[in-house]
């Protein structure tokens, strides 16, 4: 069974991918109840961290139910990165976890996340100075290269094992590529069946069916899955990837009750933990998975991401049990 650090996981561990505006308390929460083995937070800003920037500096509450948890931070000066790091341990997360992978312009025009993958060496000690910096544990999230003619996955993760992270977790997508197209996970098998490798290696991307999650562990035969989008406004996701693997066969999809509940549950805790506005506002981009596919609901997923309170979003909630009572949909 793999290890992160003095981490012990279970076989084929199911972690919750770090996922801008989406991995915040309140839904890590939902997640870890539902399966997720570890957790790990936005990305946060080194930049951000030393500027005290409020947005930043709110991104580092975790909570003990959560853990294992990984504070997962971004940048590419070292003076910042090493400041950052001082600051991250103080709220004493049982991981820090350095993003080379995010391909978002503001970000890769800086240097830092994806970015990074044009200057490996940079990358190799900039991850080797923080190893040095800190006691915990630190893992490492990229991508497979910066383009198809500069994938070099298999070197670049040798290089940052030798240099002491204790997990690597790939995207198989470039960073040309966005999300567009299939994640390739050969690539990350590849760094797997590397036989200087000893770290675990995650594979991430396109993990979005149980069969897909099976796959990844049988016929790829790497150590863990690192889900994102699959499971943002379904956290249920951990829950059914497990118990597929337990039994071969589908869980039965959450009631209409279920549904409303956790989305109930997901904005109560939201609004206690950033209050009433910023919580209405940030949870309604999970509302279009908690519902999806259910006929006829148009109506009320309006509701829910216009309503300015939550009150509204609240009232709506019990319209949508009274129309619906406790059915089972067949949906995602």
């Amino acid at each position: 069974m793999p290890k992160i650090g003095d981490i012990q996981l279970p076989d084929f561990p199911l972690l919750l991918a770090p996922m801008e505006d989406v991995s915040d308390p309140p839904f890590r929460a939902l997640c870890k109840e539902n399966g997720a083995d570890v957790v790990y937070t936005e990305f946060i800003s080194s930049e951000g961290l030393i500027r005290d920037a409020a947005k930043s500096t709110m991104k580092l509450d975790i909570y003990e139910a959560e853990r294992p948890v990984g504070i997962q931070i971004f940048g590419a000066n070292l003076d910042s990165m090493l400041q950052s790091v001082e600051i991250v341990e103080r709220t004493k997360p049982d991981i820090i976890d350095i993003n080379f992978g995010c391909p978002v312009k503001k970000v890769v025009s800086r240097g830092a996340g994806a970015g990074i993958l044009k200057d490996i060496d940079l990358m190799v000690s900039l991850t080797a100075a923080m190893v040095k910096h800190t006691d915990l544990p630190i893992t490492v999230k990229t991508r497979l290269g910066w383009d198809d003619d500069s994938i070099k996955i298999v070197e670049v993760a040798e290089r940052l094992q030798d240099v002491g992270i204790k997990a690597i977790s790939i995207h198989g997508r470039t960073r040309a590529q966005m999300y567009k197209g299939n994640a390739d996970w050969k690539p990350i098998a590849a760094v797997k069946n590397n036989p200087r490798m000893h770290i675990p290696v995650f594979g991430n991307g396109d993990v979005n069916t149980p069969e897909r999650a099976l796959e990844m562990r049988d016929d790829y035969g790497l150590d863990g899955a690192m889900i994102g989008r699959a499971s943002i406004g379904y956290p249920w996701f951990f829950r059914e990837v497990k118990h597929f693997f337990e039994t071969g066969e589908h869980m039965a999809k959450p009631t209409m009750q279920e549904r409303v509940e956790v989305a109930r549950r997901h904005l109560e805790m939201s609004i206690a933990w950033k209050g009433e506005t910023l919580g209405v506002f940030e949870t309604r981009r999970h509302y279009t998975n908690y519902f999806k596919g259910i006929p006829n609901f148009k109506e009320y997923r309006m509701k829910m991401v216009t309503s300015d309170d939550s009150k509204g979003v609240f009232d709506t909630f019990n319209e949508v049990l009274d129309k619906f009572g406790n059915h089972r949909f067949d949906y995602r």
